[in-house]
């Protein structure tokens, strides 16, 4: 009887497929079913993505471990989705459909909503012109000449969230599937709690909260056809849906889209695929759109549907400015005297800075050494409460130093500052209001983000103080007052995308103040208040901002104008990083000499990454630019198939990449 082979794709960067040969007497698994297969010295997880035979000339496999499954995780279409984000994010298919995968081998149920969560489901609310127009646009029949994508942009606090549900209402009643993605896991449970009371068993979470078994559980019922209704963060867009007919993504402009792992795809990229595949439609919103997105309404390729009036009788905030150059203070006066008045009023405050712990740098004050981490090219972070100084990347700890370890100095201190400072601060300012933190280091405990998001939504916390999680989509009618304690710390980073990071947190940020209220009030305090970003954004001067954006993107040739893809050269020596770096950079401009003397192509670099090391590893970075996506992913896969790396030499592909430190 002849051997019985498969063929599995594993989670290796390597650009092909393995055969295994199915053990005597077992049937062979269907594609789709995922496998325990011996690969080298180790055990592996990968998918069966064909039957065929092996190929010629090789004489012997290894057997299959095991099937873990009996019905396939994955059916043909999802397969397609599967070799398409490979050939686009150049990447294997094994690493693809490994980080598409549950992760578990049993499944497990969700709990269902404790018994303090209110039964009924929200009453519906009544639409607006503005909202129902714009509902009207997305769930009218397409005329089959165009993909119908579409942007709801609308400041904060103008529904946006309720047309992407009676849209999802829409599809449901006509037996399509939904899928709705937000940036934040707290963003999703707060949505997903108000839409499982909505919709009910029909609606499925999917995020990296859950436990494997769980994500496993959930993917069981939307497979199914049990959940129509998906809510998740980025990985929740390759969720099996059947009938696609609805793909939303909330808050569009969230760098949290992009994976920073391989394969480093774009969810709001992969939903547009899996749309156009499924003749669904695609609705992304923000009330600030990322610059690609805004030049794509400004193109006509996304239809824009526009929501300009808040709806709860809020009004839009009043933004002040406070220069804070030259203070000593880490808190202005007048921001301070709007916490205690707010207080006061009976209302609450958020107060944002995007930075945690307690200081920033460790430094010698007589000869300027820095403590950086002895793993990454960072320095490291002062945590008071933990009395250590821990490494934000590599998660390196130290205890704090009395001396200076470079010349003995007793002259030593902190300088910079984060959330830790800026609560004790309050507590000695304003000692009566209860503030809670919210960053990682608060969030890490198991339930504490819930827990304090709770507390805060029932008037039990006064000011809520945090990082990047209280900058969006959390809605709250008690808040009146918005501080922004240091505007301009992303301004100094070496990235194009700066400017418009900043531009959006403030507006974002501000955007949480007044929704209920007609005295909402934003200070942004800042050593900058001259830029261009932080001008537009306290005077919400959105179309202008993105206009002179896009004018700054079209003369230096960045996107949208252009695609970027991004090839990270890693090594534990860094020798070996720089003549890898070398190495490839050389073999590409070999490979493509018309197109770099025609001006299609540019290589930029090797050059040492911006952040030169992390986690033990040197970094070197090399840049493609050229008008298509296509010439850059095929020029670097063919320079990563003819180059032959190192032991202990990696390379990472990042095809437009949102972030080049």
């Amino acid at each position: 009887m002849e051997e019985q082979t498969v063929q599995v794709a594993v989670p290796v960067p390597l650009d092909r497929v393995f055969s295994y040969a199915v053990p005597e007497g077992t049937d062979a698994p269907a594609p789709g079913c995922r496998v325990i297969v011996p690969f080298g010295r180790r055990t592996l997880t990968g998918v069966v993505v064909g039957t065929e035979p092996p190929p010629p000339g090789l004489s012997t496999v290894k057997p299959l471990s095991r099937v873990l499954d009996t019905d396939p995780l994955f059916d043909d279409d999802y397969l397609r989705l599967s070799r398409w984000v490979a050939a686009t994010y150049v990447s294997s298919l094994g690493e693809v459909l490994s980080a598409m995968l549950p992760g578990a081998r049993r499944e497990r149920e969700l709990p269902e909503l404790s018994g303090d969560e209110p039964t009924a489901a929200p009453e519906r609310i009544r639409l607006s012109e503005e909202q129902e127009r714009a509902l009207a646009a997305i769930v009218s029949p397409g005329d089959g000449e165009r993909e119908r994508w579409y942007y709801l942009y609308g400041i904060t606090g103008s529904g946006k969230t309720e047309v992407f549900l009676r849209a999802a209402e829409e599809m449901l009643e006509a037996g399509r599937s939904v899928i709705y993605l937000v940036p934040e896991i707290a963003l999703t449970h707060q949505l997903f709690d108000h839409i499982r009371r909505r919709f009910g068993a029909v609606a499925a979470m999917l995020h990296s909260g859950l436990t494997a078994s769980q994500r496993l559980g959930e993917w069981r019922r939307i497979q199914r056809g049990e959940a129509l209704l998906v809510v998740g963060a980025r990985s929740a867009v390759f969720a099996p849906v059947r009938r696609l007919g609805l793909v939303v993504i909330d808050e569009e402009h969230e760098g949290s889209y992009k994976s920073g792992h391989a394969p480093r795809y774009h969810a709001r990229q992969v939903a547009l695929w899996r749309a156009m595949q499924a003749d669904a439609v695609c609705v992304m919103g923000s009330a600030t759109p990322s610059v690609e997105a805004w030049h794509l309404m400004d193109q006509g390729r996304l239809t824009r549907l526009d929501l300009t009036e808040r709806l709860s009788g809020g009004a839009l905030p009043r933004i002040s400015v406070q220069n804070i150059r030259g203070s000593s203070a880490l808190l202005s006066s007048a921001l301070v005297e709007a916490l205690r008045e707010t207080h006061e009023m009976g209302a609450q405050s958020i107060l944002f800075l995007n930075r945690r712990g307690f200081a920033s740098v460790f430094q010698c004050r007589s000869c300027g050494y820095q403590m950086e981490c002895p793993h990454c090219s960072v320095p490291m972070t002062w945590h008071k409460s933990r009395g250590r100084l821990i490494c934000h990347y590599c998660g390196h700890q130290a205890r704090p130093a009395s001396v200076c370890p470079e010349c003995g100095s007793l002259d030593v201190g902190y300088t910079g500052f984060g959330t830790e400072r800026i609560e004790e601060d309050m507590a000695r300012q304003l000692p009566t209001l209860r503030v809670a933190r919210l960053d990682t280091d608060v969030t890490a405990k198991k339930g504490a983000l819930r827990e304090t998001l709770d507390a805060f939504s029932a008037g039990d916390i006064d000011v809520l103080l945090g990082t990047q999680m209280v900058a969006k989509g959390l809605n709250f009618p008690r808040v009146r007052t918005v501080g922004i304690v240091m505007a301009d710390t992303g301004l100094s980073l070496p990235d194009f995308r700066a400017a418009e990071r900043t531009f959006s947190l403030i507006v974002q940020v501000a955007g949480r103040a007044g929704r209920f209220r007609t005295d909402g009030q934003v200070i942004v305090q800042t050593v900058r208040p001259e830029h261009g970003a932080i001008q537009r954004a306290v005077r919400m001067q959105v179309a202008e901002f993105y206009r002179e954006e896009i004018a700054v993107r079209e003369s230096l040739g960045f996107p949208p104008f252009s695609r970027l893809l991004r090839l990270v050269v890693r090594a534990p020596r860094r020798e070996d990083a720089e003549r890898t770096a070398e190495e490839i950079a050389a073999g590409i401009r070999a490979s493509v000499p018309e197109a770099l003397a025609s001006g299609q192509l540019e290589v930029l670099g090797p050059a040492p990454a911006p952040l030169e090391r992390v986690n033990r590893n040197w970094r070197y970075q090399i840049l493609l630019r050229a008008a298509s996506a296509a010439m850059v992913t095929r020029i670097a896969r063919g320079a990563l198939q003819d180059s032959q790396q190192p032991r202990g030499v990696y390379v990472e592909v990042d095809v437009d990449p949102v972030n080049l430190l």
